[in-house]
């Protein structure tokens, strides 16, 4: 006689909605609300940042938290810096020029076609 499973599926548990992530890793995105853009080089499946971060967010410009999440190399006009964004707040960058940001050359290629190639030893 097999034994009952106490896997969560095997009781019937519903899994969480499943979000998709627009964007992958190299993609060039701009902020939807504020003057920056980026390149993606990580991607969180939902909100995996501290509650004082999230916290810190106004209340009427805070993301759900069930849905992808994104660190970005980024950019604006006076800096270089990383970004943890939604993806409710991130659009395509259509503008084909690069990020001047100083990571990116170590964990990436090359800039064709409006995105970047992941370096060949950061590959899965």
């Amino acid at each position: 006689m097999k034994a009952a499973s106490s896997h969560p599926l095997a009781a019937g548990t519903p899994l969480p909605p499943v979000a998709h992530a627009r964007f992958s890793i190299g993609d060039v995105v701009r902020h939807r609300l504020f003057d920056f853009r980026g390149v993606v080089f990580d991607i969180d499946p939902v909100f995996a940042n501290s509650d004082e971060w999230y916290e810190s967010i106004p209340s009427e410009a805070r993301p759900r938290k069930d849905q992808p999440f994104y660190h970005l190399l980024a950019e604006n006009a006076e800096a270089s810096y990383i970004a943890y964004v939604s993806q409710q707040n991130l659009v395509v960058d259509d503008s084909e020029e690069p990020v001047d940001h100083p990571a990116i050359t170590g964990l990436f290629d090359e800039y064709t076609d409006g995105r970047y190639r992941l370096r060949r030893e950061h590959r899965h």
